[in-house]
């Protein structure tokens, strides 16, 4: 029998850019699944889209406070590692699913491997920053995406030989999950909106979401632009922003409940701009090839910074260079399209590779 190797996963970012090594490895992996993410959208059937299928382990952390989550699925991780004797795990990102499921592995005396290892923001108050730098200290396999992140892992002090530049296999993932043109043109008719003519936004950080002054903010900023702004709100942030007397501003934009990722990766390649506190819609951003306003005071992807992506912290006038971009849109979209992928052209191939290396094969 061939080794076997465990893939812990437990959000939707984690499922898209493992969903290609599960496929590539099928026969040679175990699935398990925190549950950290559960619900119609985000887990269920999209691991069906994902030609996932069920998991090995499923559990059942969604909801819990951080500290909660990481250690009920570390205790349960390790039993499951231990009964089940994989020769190597691994793990992508930096969600407390994947430090569990690292710190598991490390406590099981498994090998592990970190899939978007070297990312880093250098903002200590994200918890995904601790995260991500815990599991490159512990991981036998780091798998950069980039050369920038060799480059920091190697600052670090993580040996040469433990790190693989492989690239992202987000492209792979998000190609395969990409509507038809037919689609796309009838969730722009569904949303009463056109193509290049509307801007794409998410607001879910805690600073920004929990924050009274820096939601007013962004909201204020969304709601000067020329276009319709379609925000998909998670109805905590909804909550928060009744809370504040906010609501006078979402009523100026088109807010909608939390889009499927088909649906909103539809809209982010037929928008004009994205604005975003997300770290996973800037890589989107370089598919899609549309610009991206990060509206955070630091990026873990720091090499698209003046091309797809533009950082503007909570304060700077996000209005006022939104609609700068909005004003010479065809001219930016025709530039960005000229540019290539940056991370990597045949990344789920290079995975494997490394991930065959760590297994002995």
């Amino acid at each position: 029998m061939s080794p076997r190797l465990a893939i812990v996963l437990g959000t939707r970012p984690e499922m898209i850019k493992l969903a290609p090594i599960i496929r590539a490895m099928r026969d040679r992996v175990l699935v398990v699944h925190t549950g950290q993410h559960f619900d119609a959208n985000m887990s269920g059937f999209f691991l069906d889209q994902l030609h996932i299928g069920q998991p090995d382990l499923l559990l059942e952390v969604g909801g819990a406070t951080r500290g909660s989550q990481i250690g009920q699925s570390l205790i349960a991780i390790e039993q499951f590692l231990i009964t089940e004797k994989p020769a190597a795990v691994l793990v992508q990102g930096d969600t407390n699913s994947a430090l569990a499921g690292g710190l598991a592995a490390n406590a099981a005396s498994i090998p592990l491997a970190h899939l978007e290892a070297g990312l880093r923001s250098y903002d200590r108050t994200m918890p995904e920053e601790h995260n991500r730098i815990l599991l490159d200290a512990v991981s036998d396999m780091c798998l950069a995406p980039h050369r920038s992140n060799y480059d920091i892992l190697r600052q670090e002090g993580i040996s040469e030989s433990r790190i693989r530049v492989t690239g992202s296999t987000l492209r792979t993932a998000l190609e395969d999950l990409l509507p038809d043109l037919a689609e796309r043109n009838d969730l722009l008719l569904q949303h009463q909106i056109e193509r290049d003519q509307f801007v794409l936004a998410t607001v879910h950080r805690v600073e920004n979401a929990d924050s009274e002054a820096n939601l007013r903010s962004i909201l204020t900023e969304l709601a000067s632009l020329s276009v319709p702004v379609i925000l998909p709100l998670h109805p905590r942030t909804r909550k928060r922003a009744a809370e504040f007397g906010l609501t006078d501003l979402l009523d100026q934009l088109r807010v909608t409940d939390p889009l499927g990722y088909r649906e909103f990766i539809s809209l982010a390649a037929d928008c004009a701009l994205i604005i975003s506190d997300s770290g996973g819609v800037q890589e989107e951003a370089t598919i899609v090839k549309r610009p991206v306003i990060v509206v955070r005071s630091s990026t873990e992807r720091p090499e698209i910074v003046g091309t797809f992506a533009h950082l503007m912290p909570v304060g700077s006038p996000i209005g006022q260079k939104a609609q700068e971009i909005l004003n010479n849109r065809s001219e930016v979209h025709q530039h960005l399209s000229s540019l290539p992928y940056p991370y990597g052209q045949d990344a789920t191939e290079q995975c494997v590779a490394a991930l065959d290396e760590l297994l002995n094969v």
